[in-house]
């Protein structure tokens, strides 16, 4: 019976966006960060405390029924510069979690990185099966923190899940922490500024609505298959000048500016969901909706500081 969530990184895009969506479902939600929230939500329990201190995350786990790790140190953007940060800390702590969950009844569910872990793949769609070849520390990282929660999976038979999202956007996103390029395009395009991208404007990612996201890891919550790894993503690929296309059809004119291309970035993303979508029978936002949807909460919201 799933009562109790907590959310570790419930400050965060991802982590607010489902903080909200669980509650509305009617459970006890939890949000855990080293800052609550400015805009808090009625009925959602915000503490605020450290990750990485040992004590603090012991006592903020008991009575929990379902945990959502959503907390990451690094972006594949800073990655290379902090990579030994993600290693030091990210992963071995994540261990220690892992170790405190052995023998209960918690499940956890990892929000992995299904942009950065399986690096260039030579057959698209990439399935969960492929070969994971990150090219970027970042998701190196992720793949490392996967593989214990696979080996805690076998060896103590935990209910550890791993959620491999591909490019979620949305409500609530902020590009100043180095993801979300549909977010900065959108907010720049408002604000008369210079959209920046690095290479040509052909890489292409599999953009997700963070509706969608939260759905279907609810959907990974009340799941008890035998797999443990899941694409969570739209299934199709559009490329950067295409998001600018979109949103010029939308009436804005953006004004992009090319620069080099960097080596974090992989050329081309677009994850298999079959296996998700074996169990998840929801709609799936089109990119098109959806960057009409984020517009138009922007504009309405006037969440368009950058």
């Amino acid at each position: 019976m799933m009562d109790n969530f907590l959310i570790l990184g419930g400050s965060g895009f991802i982590g607010a966006n489902l903080a909200k969506f669980f509650l509305s479902q009617g459970y006890n939600v939890t949000v855990f960060d080293l800052k609550a929230p400015v805009n808090q939500v009625d009925g959602i329990h915000y503490i605020e405390g450290d990750f990485f201190d040992e004590k603090c995350l012991e006592r903020i786990i008991k009575g929990q029924d379902v945990i959502i790790h959503a907390i990451s140190t690094i972006n594949p953007g800073n990655s290379n510069e902090r990579f030994l940060q993600g290693y030091e800390k990210d992963l071995v702590q994540t261990v220690k979690l892992c170790k405190l969950l052995i023998n209960t009844d918690v499940k956890l569910v990892f929000l992995s990185s299904g942009g950065t872990v399986y690096g260039d793949q030579n057959i698209i769609p990439i399935k969960e099966t492929n070969l994971p070849c990150p090219i970027n520390h970042y998701g190196s990282v992720k793949l490392c923190i996967e593989n214990i929660l696979r080996a805690c999976n076998k060896q103590f038979n935990t209910k550890f899940l791993m959620a491999r999202i591909a490019n979620p956007y949305g409500p609530g996103q902020d590009y100043h922490k180095g993801v979300g390029f549909i977010d900065a395009a959108l907010k720049k395009a408002i604000n008369k500024e210079a959209i920046e991208i690095w290479g040509d404007g052909e890489t292409v990612r599999d953009y997700i609505y963070i509706s969608d996201v939260c759905k279907m890891i609810y959907s990974l919550c009340k799941y008890d298959g035998n797999e443990d790894t899941f694409n969570l993503s739209s299934g199709n690929g559009v490329s950067q000048n295409e998001i600018i296309s979109i949103i010029t059809e939308s009436g804005l004119k953006p004004d992009v500016v090319y620069k080099p291309a960097r080596t974090v970035d992989v050329k081309r993303i677009v994850l298999d969901n079959s296996r998700i979508k074996s169990f998840y029978n929801d709609k799936i936002t089109d990119i098109r909706t959806g960057i009409e949807q984020y517009l138009n909460f922007l504009i309405n919201n006037q969440e368009m500081k950058i």
